[in-house]
């Protein structure tokens, strides 16, 4: 598996944060306006993510002005050779990190809301949900809230087993929450997050996620 970090949500990350909420929460679902989100100081989004791959720049087959080619080849040729008149200035770059996951926070009094998590299809089952809650909640609890809540679906008995690792119990139900199906959400919180004991419990669950993915537990 490869190693990742977590890490605050920037503005460069839209696209790709985008990309991921269509997969796991596909219309009619509303789509989120991070951008919005990101400049809102009661809400705060954050990512892992891992180094891109190394983009190598594509050497032309043949010159393109003395075998012109194929009209593509001609414009792929024309490309690269303004990339190295310009040193790439007024040319979008390359994502420097990739995107697995992410997940969104709403503060309100002392309350933190899990708005929304989620994780690459492809990148599901090796432990990054699970680093996005514990960042999640370590966030909340730097923010002074007293208690985390989210909504779960109420057939999503994965998810709701990782809550309740990390102490959150079920408080209720939304009927037809959820819009694709109008399947029905549980309410899950955990109060007390500030407290001595659930901060020592939430530090050993931390370190043995860690040990078990091989990551840093910073």
């Amino acid at each position: 598996m490869a190693i990742y970090s977590v890490r605050a949500m920037e503005v460069r990350d839209v696209s790709q944060v985008s990309q991921i909420e269509r997969e796991a929460f596909p219309p009619p679902w509303p789509a989120t306006n991070f951008k919005r989100e990101l400049s809102n100081s009661l809400t705060y989004y954050f990512v892992a993510c891992k180094e891109a791959p190394e983009q190598k720049e594509p050497r032309p087959a043949v010159d393109a002005l003395s075998n012109p080619g194929p009209a593509k080849s001609r414009l792929d040729s024309l490309r690269l050779g303004l990339r190295r008149l310009f040193g790439g200035q007024g040319l979008p770059a390359a994502p420097s990190q990739f995107i697995l996951g992410f997940a969104g926070l709403w503060f309100m009094v002392d309350e933190a809301h899990l708005a929304n998590i989620a994780v690459r299809e492809t990148y599901r089952h090796q432990g990054i949900g699970e680093s996005l809650l514990i960042s999640a909640i370590e966030v909340s609890i730097e923010r002074k809230a007293q208690f985390v809540t989210l909504e779960v679906r109420v057939s999503n008995k994965i998810a709701q087993s990782l809550y309740r690792k990390y102490g959150l119990v079920e408080v209720g139900l939304r009927r037809g929450y959820y819009m694709d199906n109008k399947e029905d959400a549980v309410i899950m919180t955990a109060e007390g997050i500030t407290s001595v004991p659930y901060v020592k419990r939430l530090q050993n669950l931390k370190q043995a996620h860690a040990q078990k993915w091989g990551i840093s537990p910073s």
